[in-house]
């Protein structure tokens, strides 16, 4: 099968046949169909976040089951899929308390690059390749842990479905769960990416009265118009934090950061009044330091982060997916470009430049 491995940061991804061992214990192997382009796979790629190579990059995967190995019970060859960026083990705190982003797998599975356990499945040759997230979704199969596949309804297309992989899960997520934007409040989202887009479709779901959109381009502000932005901010044209502040009559109630870049959460923290809460969802390099006044929380203020919008995968994919098909969530109009595999170094390339907003790799 074809897959993109990364060799070492800052190397175009590379095209290859590969192969994979049958799944082991509560696995599943999966035949990916459509896989979303995310910038936090160009993290790993440029070296911001580290990773162990040889790797199989992609996390935003959907699609169909097809072989699953001893003691799987969630699912069965031939359901419709869609592969989660954040593991839930089901048995540690976090999970008991319902906090399945927050699982104490998380952090490991992500820097060992392996299934849980350290198991690696994938492999050229003789030599064993490490998978992102556990996942490896640019690749034509995957195998995977139960737990990291949700199913879904199998009238839903796929190519929009993996986008709750990751990215679109984490806006809404961020702004109805960990921001808890309520009917009438007041909320700026920095960055018109695919996770701000979504935060703001969370925002305009759970009632807010006035949502403000911030981005450099004009072409990602117009579709924040486009998904209910009350007003948009170019902030390579004007102050945002002073816009905001002129907008709201103060501060907004709630501010969701959806870059990664640190004078962006600063200007998203001053954004909000005093009692309001900053959330912070976009990655930002390891090592990345934020200077704030303590002072600032004395006025109430709280800046928190949000792990793939804190939510219950295994409950709200399939709530999300319906409102897509129903006409109430948009996803679909995220989707700039669509790209084959052959093409993924094309597609970050134009991630880079900013000419998308989300582009999907169809097998």
């Amino acid at each position: 099968m074809k897959a993109a491995l990364l060799y070492e940061p800052n190397t175009p991804l590379r095209v290859e046949e590969i192969s994979y061992d049958d799944p082991q214990e509560n696995e599943i192997l999966v035949k990916i169909m459509a896989t979303g382009l995310c910038h936090t796979d160009l993290h790993f790629m440029k070296g911001e976040m580290p990773v162990p190579v040889p790797v199989v990059m992609g996390h935003e995967g959907a699609g169909v089951v097809e072989k699953v190995g001893p003691g799987v019970t969630s699912v069965a060859p031939g359901d419709h899929v869609v592969m989660m960026v954040s593991f839930s083990c089901g048995k540690c705190r976090y999970c008991y308390e319902g906090r399945l982003t927050m699982c104490v797998e998380n952090l490991p599975i992500q820097m060992m690059a392996t299934l849980p356990g350290g198991g690696q499945r994938l492999r050229k040759g003789d030599q064993l390749l490490h998978q992102l997230f556990g996942l490896a979704c640019f690749a034509e199969y995957a195998v995977v842990h139960e737990r990291a596949a949700v199913k879904i309804r199998e009238d839903a297309p796929l190519d929009v479905a993996c986008l709750l992989g990751c990215g679109t899960t984490t806006g809404l997520g961020a702004a109805v769960n960990t921001a808890g934007v309520r009917p009438g409040d007041s909320i700026v989202i920095f960055g018109c990416g695919g996770v701000g887009l979504s935060a703001l479709m969370g925002a305009k779901l759970a009632g807010a009265g006035r949502i403000i959109a911030v981005d450099l381009s004009d072409g990602k502000l117009e579709k924040a118009e486009e998904l209910g932005a009350d007003h948009v901010i170019n902030a390579s044209k004007e102050d945002p934090q002073a816009k905001v502040m002129e907008l709201t009559g103060g501060g907004a109630d709630a501010a969701i950061e959806c870059i990664g870049n640190t004078d962006v959460i600063m200007q998203a923290f001053g954004s909000i009044h005093n009692g309001g809460k900053c959330v912070v969802a976009g990655m930002a390099p390891l090592g990345a330091v934020l200077n704030i006044a303590p002072y600032e929380f004395l006025l109430g203020k709280t800046i928190t982060g949000s792990v793939q919008g804190e939510i219950r995968p295994f409950i709200d994919v399939p709530k999300f997916m319906d409102m897509y098909m129903e006409g109430k969530l948009p996803v679909d109009k995220l989707i700039t470009k669509s790209y084959s595999l052959d093409e993924i170094n094309e597609g970050f390339e134009a991630m880079e430049r900013g000419e998308t907003i989300r582009s999907v790799i169809r097998f």
